[in-house]
């Protein structure tokens, strides 16, 4: 009897509830693990429900992008262009699987095109939508930032083999090598900002400043990922430049850098105060050479270290340098350092942060180099013009 009454209710639901068995089907997808009952609930109320038969192109390379995607049952195929290569078949991907995620970090164009290979049916969230779900879910934000790191990964193991041969492969695999170490720092600083958010006993006051920590690596990786992605397309990034008081903005970043030279056992001092003048930079792309920097004098420097930030005022110009106690710039590089793919005396990365900051400072009609002193570490500097 109670099993014949257990059959009725779940009859009953499948009819006149189709919300309840939509929501089951979303929680067993990976991405939408360890979810609260609330956020599935927002996550229902988001999501639509569409069927694309066999051969049908669900997007293109080049189209707006306008969501994320989960395959609730089929297959689909992702293909994209490789270099002036016809395109090529990327990867498949199967129930659970999500596909068009980086519409939502990046805000950029489809980079490949997705067609699916048998009658299938996906879940899509708007872009809009879902950007609002994830600023109100650390829980959902970590998923995404993970399964992207995860595909990178993946990509790099498996798909690189296929996509080029000879230099083409090289690339591709540092490229993602570096993509993924970029990540590494951030995303711990999510995963734990995610945990302290969702404590039971967290105060408002904490949970905030967890969110809002969150939010700001979520930025740091959407620059980073955008940086790199432009860089190997070749294509010159559209600077979004405004006058600011130096000395006011090096206050603003100063915690953040703090915080990742921190991450490392490592100590930033100012040696002197950063001269209140007016440079016309791009905010956003001028933190990246800091954050670039400093990692690069982190990895450098075993058990710590101390990283020294000065400033200067010149006729035209204010010059920063950044000296670290590490042991220096190797002699058989110092001519090629700003080259991409340098790296000398370092487990992790691939010198590719330091090509991108000098296409950052070149940008902004500046100069950075790099300089030796006996008995001193790496010692970095980037003069910036003033404003006329």
């Amino acid at each position: 009897m109670r099993g014949l009454l257990d059959f009725i209710s779940w009859l009953y639901a499948r009819r006149f509830c189709p919300t309840l068995t939509f929501m089951v089907a979303l929680e067993s997808v990976n991405l939408f693990r360890n979810l609260a009952a609330e956020e599935l609930q927002a996550l229902v109320t988001i999501t639509q429900e569409r069927q694309f038969p066999a051969s049908r192109v669900i997007f293109r390379e080049g189209d707006p992008g306008d969501g994320v995607y989960v395959v609730k049952d089929g297959l689909v195929e992702v293909s994209g262009s490789v270099g002036s290569r016809a395109s090529r078949v990327l990867s498949q991907l199967g129930p659970g699987e999500i596909f068009g995620e980086m519409a939502v970090i990046e805000q950029q164009p489809r980079s490949a095109t997705v067609t699916a290979l048998k009658d299938t049916i996906v879940h899509f969230i708007p872009r809009d939508e879902m950007l609002g779900l994830l600023r109100r879910s650390p829980t959902l934000m970590l998923n995404v930032l993970q399964d992207i790191s995860h595909r990178l990964r993946e990509f790099d193991q498996v798909h690189l083999r296929k996509v080029v041969q000879a230099e083409s492969l090289a690339i591709l695999g540092n490229v993602s090598r570096s993509i993924v170490h970029d990540l590494k720092t951030p995303l711990t600083i999510i995963s734990l900002s995610a945990e302290t958010a969702g404590m039971p006993g967290t105060t408002p006051e904490k949970r905030g400043q967890a969110l809002d920590r969150i939010r700001k690596q979520v930025h740091r990786i959407n620059d980073m990922v955008g940086d790199i992605l432009e860089f190997t397309r070749g294509r010159p990034i559209e600077a979004n430049f405004a006058t600011a008081i130096y000395a006011k903005y090096i206050s603003e970043i100063l915690p953040d850098l703090q915080a990742q030279a921190g991450a490392k056992s490592a100590s930033i001092e100012l040696q002197n105060e950063p001269p209140a003048v007016g440079v016309p930079l791009d905010a956003r792309r001028l933190r990246r050479v800091f954050f670039n920097l400093i990692r690069n004098s982190t990895d450098a420097m075993l058990d710590g270290g101390r990283i020294f930030l000065r400033f200067r005022a010149e006729p035209g110009e204010i010059v920063t340098e950044m000296e670290d106690t590490g042991p220096g710039v190797a002699a058989e590089i110092a001519g090629r350092l700003f080259e991409p793919f340098v790296t000398s005396g370092k487990t992790q990365g691939t010198g590719l942060g330091l090509s991108i900051c000098k296409k950052i400072i070149e940008d902004h009609r500046g100069r950075i180099w790099a300089r030796h002193e006996p008995k001193h570490g790496a010692i970095f500097c980037f003069a910036l013009p003033l404003v006329n």
